[in-house]
């Protein structure tokens, strides 16, 4: 399935008229037996994808709230291992894409072809690794694409021109447009030079465009969706989840992609 899932979920969301919301969660966070039912409830939304954070002890890229969640999963005992697992076990009772992400540490410790081969048999249809440059990907791109997985890329607001445009001709299934300089978290405003990078973006990518990073406000991501097609929204929805206001992330999806 893979790119292809992503594209033509992603091209059923546009067709109802909604924008591209994929938020982010936690796998484990909660527990793992809350995973599925947060996946069935994030589906009935209208989401366009699912990012699943694979909990890691040093998670580079992110934030407190991201690294507080990490946190709580791991101390719950999840693993690489077990949410493919269940993946695996509810691979028919859903229909959204699912994409991972997660560090490469993980993936060489379970084995990089293993890995692929697992993720394509749970159902995942793509993956992010924010720890890999472009020039060392090759042996994770080779196995993805062997096992059809979608191999996302994010682009930095702080990368060079040409560095952009290999990275938007790379990336599969959307870019993914790093919004801000620095990690993970609320934000409420945003450098004015980040709406002219998206719109760049767009002119480069064959493959849709979609801001990540400290968006925490439908109208924000209303904001970005008229410069992109969509945004990932991950601490808010986290925070969200573990104050238990499962309502309120049916309404924050909701009063984001109308």
């Amino acid at each position: 399935m893979g790119m292809k899932q992503i594209e033509n979920y992603f091209r059923s969301v546009q067709n109802k008229g909604a924008r591209l919301f994929v938020p982010y969660i936690v796998a484990g966070d909660g527990g793992l037996d809350v995973l599925h039912e947060r996946i069935k409830l994030l589906e009935e939304s209208g989401v366009a994808a699912i990012e699943l954070g694979i909990p890691f002890s040093d998670p580079v890229a992110d934030g407190p709230t991201i690294q507080q969640a990490s946190e709580r999963a791991l101390q719950n005992g999840t693993t690489l291992r077990n949410v493919l697992e269940v993946l695996r076990a509810h691979k028919a009772e859903r229909n959204v894409p699912i994409i991972l992400m997660t560090y490469v540490n993980p993936i060489y410790a379970y084995g990089i072809e293993t890995f692929a081969h697992d993720c394509a048999t749970a159902g995942v249809s793509g993956l992010i690794i924010p720890d890999v440059p472009m020039e060392e990907e090759s042996l994770l791109a080779d196995a993805f694409a062997m096992n059809e997985l979608a191999f996302i890329r994010l682009a930095a607001l702080t990368s060079p021109e040409e560095r952009l445009r290999d990275i938007a001709a790379k990336t599969e299934g959307f870019l993914y447009a790093v919004s801000v300089t620095g990690t993970t978290g609320e934000r409420h405003t945003y450098e004015e030079r980040v709406y002219s990078y998206l719109q760049t973006l767009k002119t480069y990518s064959d493959v849709p465009v979609l801001a990540g990073f400290g968006i925490s406000h439908p109208e924000q991501a209303k904001t970005f969706g008229n410069y992109c097609d969509g945004v990932i929204v991950g601490s808010k929805i986290v925070d969200l989840f573990h104050a238990g206001k499962d309502a309120d992330v049916t309404k924050f999806v909701k009063e984001s992609i109308f």
